[in-house]
């Protein structure tokens, strides 16, 4: 117990104090306190000692404000920080004042190093001097903001990495000609482009440009840490920088982009890429060393929807790290990939994904071994200043809140920039968490090259005007150290220019421009997917998902839902496969067959309709067990996992998740269909766009609960017809199925698709049905059918020339017309089920509607009112259908601004004005249902 750094601070004084009462009278203490002592002296020599305690209150109350002031420093001491380059003052803060502590600075030069603890007490003569050295720590360029960390082994690395100077000069060697020569050649590539392409849009990295430096340093540290894979989310920002320096896209594509020439853009493509602008763009590069990679850096395409990248990167950095190749829980590797998130000042703070994104970090099923995030920090936004923007201090304080380590560091220090990625990475490596570097500079022109923002912050580009780059500033502090000459700077600088120059001057534009490679996807391949299943098989997959563990204990309800599970298959006759039953087995199969699958939503596990208990809770100690994971037929993994309270976040993990992993099949559950509205920006600009925009293929499946119960504007509709709006050249199938059997169908094909034809899959899945004996399939549509995109009425083919009436539908409203008396007594009306909607079944529908001879007349019925569903989708699609041959009419809700009625009783009133009016019935003025629409 005699090391010095064993007591410090308040402990320290409360020991010293406690061993002059042991000096003086041995009998006043405890024994415990008596035998400590025999074996123990202070840490300090006799002089210090008696000098501290002569005056046992004073002393003691020094020894507090000298802790107090120290670990104010540490705390604190990035306030006092100079971080901003364009030299405004820091904040500050009173704490870090001696005199705030009621102790002078020459009573902290009469005091021990050794009483502020820690590194700096090693090589100080004095407190004082042991304080002030913390200070040019904490108080220099750059401000360690570790404070708020909660767990102690995190909180003292910090510490000790920050005050002993790992990754800083001299312990940490920096090549400082060579990245002089680096910054060269970001600067010279961002002056080639303002002075030969005015006013186009590019994003200047100017005024970051130590971000080049900082990814590099990540590269290197990360393949000496075995990292085989890197996934790099950005916005605009330096992303032209990023993709030249970093992904190695060569120049001349980079000019030809701005070119943008109009020689080789023909004026039909089948598949219908549109592309996306130069700064939206992705890219990829390995790195190699004789021969062999050593690291794969991957940075996908991104909108203008700046941080919706984030869970995208972290679910592909999820993905990539997933061993799924054996039954079970899929196996994490946290070194497999290193998410590197760069973020936008303004956006960090104000967009929600951000925070929805931090929050999935150390989530099970969703962490990702640590991700770093860097702050591109022009302390502005558009035209935004950080008062008007955001309630913090720094950009960067919205991590605090999720217990990650920060470092704020002045963007015209290397120095200090490279220790800051450096700390960062060892943090992550260790502790395997996020770590954000808030990299604080500023933005040399507007928000885009064409903006003038002297409008609107003079003084702030006042300044900018006449700051030189960080490049310059670096070059002149290594002439002064007599590292480089004035000749070899301006050489560094000539010799990028001239290189740019030339590539420029022969350049072929239309040669560089890059055409798509992606070929439309193949027709009809859909179709011949053969998805049954024998029933022998499908009685073994039964019987081993319903194999409880021995001394497991289901809840009473669960066991009585299970016995009833065991005869489901039975009858091949009995339409006694509910929904679950056939989503259970639809899993159960597609695991048998080789092809791993992750299941994801808000209460997913149990399902929101408490239907689904795809993990089953021991009631007597919470233990789970779930089958689907433990059959002995799997050969492949299954994951489930209750998702946070997130759509957005959540759907684009799961999107990322699903192009990194393309031979899964991944679905995401909402809680309701509804709820897709807030992920509404990921399906907009990720997964029905992504294809003509980025040539990216997804096969997300998005199972959104749909249908008109009378729960009101927020529990009915999954936006059905934005999905249908979204649609075309085949970029989705959009699904909408009303028996078990198809249900089952339509997953095991997803599945069988994933290679040859993937694309996204959204399905409006039920809420009431999923009980409801009607939608309960036979298990012989299992064994023997197929997937039907229309679904012709069973009673009415059978004698199809008595059929007058022809009601097409899709979805529930289908049930409420089956069991209906006005069905039941009218046998010139039959009702056929549009089950898929997209791509349109014009072939499948001529021929079941071709029987049907004598026809008078076609309507189409729908729940949701006019203006929504998807009438204004089909509407176009029946016509080319019947080819004018009936007239067609429209029964369902008037137009309205809302999807549903706030009344259970006023939906009654509603859905049956429509059931019988799509029988033709004659009833009273219903201002809530549109009647008829001719056409």
């Amino acid at each position: 117990m005699s090391n010095p750094n064993e007591f410090y601070g308040p402990n320290l004084g409360y020991i010293l104090e406690l061993y002059e009462r042991y000096r003086e009278n041995q009998e006043s203490l405890d024994p415990s306190i008596r035998d400590f002592f025999e074996d123990w002296s202070p840490p300090l020599n006799g002089s210090q000692f008696h000098d501290i305690i002569a005056e046992t209150s004073q002393g003691v109350g020094n020894l507090i404000s000298i802790y107090n002031l120290a670990n104010a420093i540490r705390t604190y001491g990035y306030l006092d920080a100079r971080l901003d380059p364009l030299g405004s003052e820091p904040r500050g803060d009173p704490w870090l004042n001696p005199s705030f502590h009621n102790i002078t600075e020459q009573e902290l030069h009469n005091l021990p190093p050794g009483l502020v603890e820690g590194p700096v007490s090693l090589i100080a003569d004095n407190a004082l001097e042991a304080t002030n050295k913390l200070r040019e720590i904490y108080c220099g360029k750059i401000g360690y903001d570790y404070g708020h960390i909660r767990d102690p082994e995190e909180r003292e690395w910090l510490r000790a990495t920050c005050e002993e100077g790992l990754f800083r000069p001299p312990k940490k060697e920096i090549d400082a000609l060579r990245l002089l020569d680096r910054l060269s050649q970001v600067e010279a590539l961002e002056k080639f482009l303002h002075r030969t392409f005015p006013g186009k849009s590019r994003f200047s990295i100017e005024g970051l440009d130590m971000m080049i430096p900082m990814i590099d340093e990540i590269l290197r540290v990360a393949v000496e840490e075995d990292i085989c894979l890197i996934k790099l989310g950005m916005a605009h920002r330096g992303r032209i920088n990023v993709l030249a320096h970093i992904l190695q896209k060569p120049y001349s594509q980079i000019l030809a982009e701005f070119q943008d020439p109009s020689a080789n853009i023909t004026t039909k493509n089948e598949l219908g890429w549109t592309g996306d602008v130069k700064y939206h763009k992705g890219g990829r590069a390995e790195l190699e060393d004789e021969d062999t990679i050593q690291l794969v850096l991957s940075m996908p395409a991104n909108p203008s929807h700046l941080e919706h990248i984030n869970p995208v990167i972290t679910g592909m950095a999820r993905a990539a790290g997933s061993v799924s190749n054996q039954p079970g829980n899929p196996k994490f590797l946290p070194n497999a990939c290193l998410p590197l998130l760069i973020h936008g000042d303004a956006s960090f703070p104000a967009q929600g994904i951000v925070a929805e994104t931090l929050n999935l970090s150390r989530l099970p099923g969703y962490t990702v071994g640590g991700a770093l995030h860097i702050v591109a920090n022009n302390q502005i936004g558009f035209t935004t200043m950080p008062e008007e923007g955001r309630s913090t201090l720094h950009a960067s304080d919205l991590a605090k809140g999720f217990g990650i380590p920060i470092i704020h560091v002045n963007a015209d220090e290397p120095e200090e920039c490279i220790e800051a990625v450096c700390t960062g990475f060892e943090y992550r490596q260790k502790f395997h968490k996020d770590f954000v570097i808030n990299l604080i500079g500023y933005r040399r022109y507007g928000h885009n090259e064409g903006d003038e923002p002297s409008f609107t912050q003079p003084l702030m580009y006042e300044k900018i005007k006449s700051h030189p780059s960080v490049r310059s500033i670096f070059a002149e502090g290594l002439i002064d150290r007599d590292l480089t000459t004035d000749d070899q700077v301006n050489e560094m600088v000539r010799s990028y220019m001239t290189g740019l120059q030339d590539v420029y001057e022969d350049l072929e534009p239309e040669e560089e421009i890059l055409t798509p490679q992606l070929e439309p996807p193949p027709p009809g391949k859909a179709r011949s997917v053969k998805t049954a299943i024998s029933l022998s098989k499908l009685r073994e997959l039964n019987q081993a998902l319903l194999d409880v563990p021995n001394g497991f204990n289901l809840h009473p309800k669960l066991q009585r839902t299970m016995r009833k599970q065991r005869d489901v298959l039975e009858d091949p006759d009995k339409p006694s496969v509910d929904w679950t039953a056939a989503e259970q087995l639809a899993i159960a199969s597609i695991l048998a067959d080789g092809t791993p699958i992750r299941m994801t939503g808000e209460d997913t596990g149990r399902g929101t309709f408490s239907q689904r208990h795809a993990v089953f809770i021991d009631v007597d100690n919470g233990k789970e067990w779930i089958p689907l994971r433990e059959f002995p037929q799997a050969k492949v993994s299954f994951e489930i996992i209750n998702s946070p309270l997130s759509e957005n976040a959540a759907l684009a993990f799961e999107f990322g998740y699903n192009l990194q992993s393309p031979q899964s099949l991944v679905i995401w559950e909402a809680q309701y269909g509804d709820f897709i509205n807030v992920a509404q920006a990921i399906v907009d600009e990720f997964i029905t766009s992504g294809r003509a925009k980025w040539e990216v293929t997804p096969s997300l499946v998005m199972l959104l609960p749909h249908g008109y119960e009378g729960q009101g504007p927020d529990h009915s509709s999954a936006r059905l017809e934005r999905f249908l709006q979204l649609a075309a050249q085949t970029n989705i199938r959009i699904a909408n199925c009303t028996t078990a059997a198809q249900y089952f169908h339509l997953l095991r094909r997803q599945a069988a698709l994933l290679e040859s034809d993937p694309l996204p899959l959204v399905v409006l899945t039920p809420k009431s049905l999923l009980r409801n004996p009607l939608v309960a399939s036979p298990p012989q549509d299992l064994s023997q059918g197929t997937w039907q995109p229309v679904l012709d009425d069973q009673r009415a083919n059978q004698d199809p020339e008595k059929i007058h009436r022809l009601i097409l539908c899709s979805g529930k409203i289908y049930v409420d017309l089956f069991d209906s008396e006005l069905y039941e007594n009218n046998k010139t009306t039959a009702i056929v089920r549009l089950e898929q909607l997209y791509r349109f079944p014009f072939s499948e529908l001529s021929e079941v509607i071709e029987p049907y001879t004598e026809l008078k007349e076609v309507v189409w019925v729908q729940e949701e009112p006019q203006n929504m569903g998807a009438w204004n989708f089909v509407k176009s699609c029946l016509q080319e259908t019947i080819q004018n041959r009936w007239p067609l009419q429209f029964v369902g809700r008037i137009e309205n601004a809302s999807p549903a009625e706030g009344s259970a009783s006023r939906y009654k009133i509603n859905q049956k004005a429509i059931i019988n009016k799509a029988f033709g019935q004659q009833i009273e003025s219903s201002p809530s249902v549109s009647l008829v629409e001719k056409d």
